[in-house]
C-alpha cells in the first residue's frame, strides 16, 4: 500500500496529491510517470511524476477527474493509500542526458496545455537546478482551471499564461504567443509541447512553419504502461512506435496526431477496437484485455 500525505484540491476537479514512495523517488527522472489503482477492482491509470523529493520519498502527482477511476481518486484524503503505484515508467525526458554546459547555451520553450503542466513542471526545474533558464506557456480554458502558476515562477525564465476565454493571463491560444513572441522578435532553439493531442498537433504544425525542433509527450490511452498491449500504438516518421515504452517523448514533427487523434476515439468502443484489430493486423498486440 502506497500512502497519501497530502491531497488538496487545485482547480476545478483536478487535485495534488503528495504520494509516500521511496523507490520510485529514488530511481525517477523528469519525462517518466507511474500506473496507478485504488482497489485491486480499479482501472490503471497512468499519471505523468510531476515532481518528487528523493530524501522524503515523496512522489507528486497532479489528477483532474474525467472518469470512474479518477474520480474515486479524488475521494481520497491524506492518509487514505493506493493499493498499486508502480514506476517509474517511459523513458525519462533527453534533456538530462545532455551536458547542462551546453544546454545553457540553448534558449529552450515549454509549451504546457492545461493538465501538461504539471509534467512540464519537473523538467523545468531540472534545468532550473543546474542554472539553466527555460520560458514556459501554459494555456488553459479560463481562470478556474489554472494550476501550479506559483511553482513555475519559480522556475522558469518567463511565464506566460493564457487562457482561451481571456479570463486570466493573455487571450488566445498557446499558438498565439509563439506567434507573438517571435513576431517580437524572441526565437528558440528547442520546444518540447505537453497537453492535450490537438494542441500538440497545432503547437507542432506552427513550430514546423517556424523552423524551430519539437518535442512532444504523448499519454495517450495507456494499460499496462509495458509496451505489451498494444493500447498506446502511434506512428512516428512512419515507423510504430509504442508511448509507454518508447517514449512518450518523440519528435513533433514526425508524429502522425491525426492517425494517434482517431485511435483514441476508436479504442474506447468494442467496435472500434475491432476495426482497430483488423486494420492493424499482427502488431496490434490486444493482450490487455480490452480486445478479448
Amino acid at each position: 500500500m502506497y500512502k497519501i500525505l497530502k491531497a488538496e484540491t487545485v482547480g476545478i476537479s483536478i487535485f495534488e496529491m503528495v504520494v509516500e514512495a521511496p523507490r520510485i523517488a529514488k530511481s525517477c527522472e523528469p519525462g517518466q510517470f507511474v500506473i496507478v489503482r485504488t482497489d485491486e477492482d480499479a482501472e490503471r491509470i497512468p499519471l505523468t511524476i510531476c515532481d518528487y523529493d528523493r530524501d522524503a520519498g515523496t512522489i507528486t502527482i497532479v489528477v483532474q477527474e474525467v472518469g470512474a477511476g479518477t474520480t474515486m481518486m479524488g475521494k481520497l484524503k491524506a492518509g487514505d493509500s493506493f493499493r498499486d503505484f508502480v514506476g517509474p515508467l517511459g523513458r525519462p525526458s533527453d534533456l538530462i542526458t545532455e551536458d547542462p554546459e551546453e544546454l545553457k547555451n540553448k534558449k529552450i520553450l515549454f509549451v504546457a496545455g492545461g493538465l501538461g503542466t504539471a509534467p512540464v513542471y519537473p523538467q523545468v526545474k531540472w534545468l532550473h537546478e543546474r542554472g539553466i533558464k527555460a520560458d514556459v506557456i501554459t494555456g488553459f480554458k479560463s481562470r478556474d482551471y489554472v494550476i501550479m502558476e506559483e511553482e513555475m515562477k519559480a522556475v522558469a525564465g518567463n511565464l506566460y499564461v493564457t487562457t482561451d476565454d481571456g479570463s486570466y493571463g493573455r487571450n488566445g491560444m498557446v499558438t498565439k504567443v509563439i506567434s507573438d513572441l517571435y513576431e517580437e522578435g524572441t526565437k528558440y532553439d528547442l520546444c518540447i509541447a505537453i497537453g492535450p493531442m490537438i494542441m500538440m498537433k497545432f503547437v507542432c504544425k506552427l513550430t514546423k512553419e517556424l523552423n524551430l525542433p519539437t518535442v512532444v509527450s504523448l499519454n495517450p490511452i495507456m494499460v499496462d504502461g509495458t509496451g505489451m498491449c498494444g493500447a498506446c500504438r502511434v506512428t512516428v516518421g512512419g515507423e510504430v512506435k509504442f508511448a509507454c515504452v518508447d517514449g512518450p517523448e518523440f519528435d513533433g514533427h514526425l508524429v502522425d496526431f491525426d492517425q494517434a487523434m482517431q485511435r483514441q476515439t476508436l479504442y474506447r468502443t468494442e467496435e472500434g477496437r475491432a476495426m482497430l484489430r483488423l486494420q492493424e493486423g499482427d502488431t496490434h498486440h490486444g493482450s490487455c484485455g480490452a480486445c478479448s
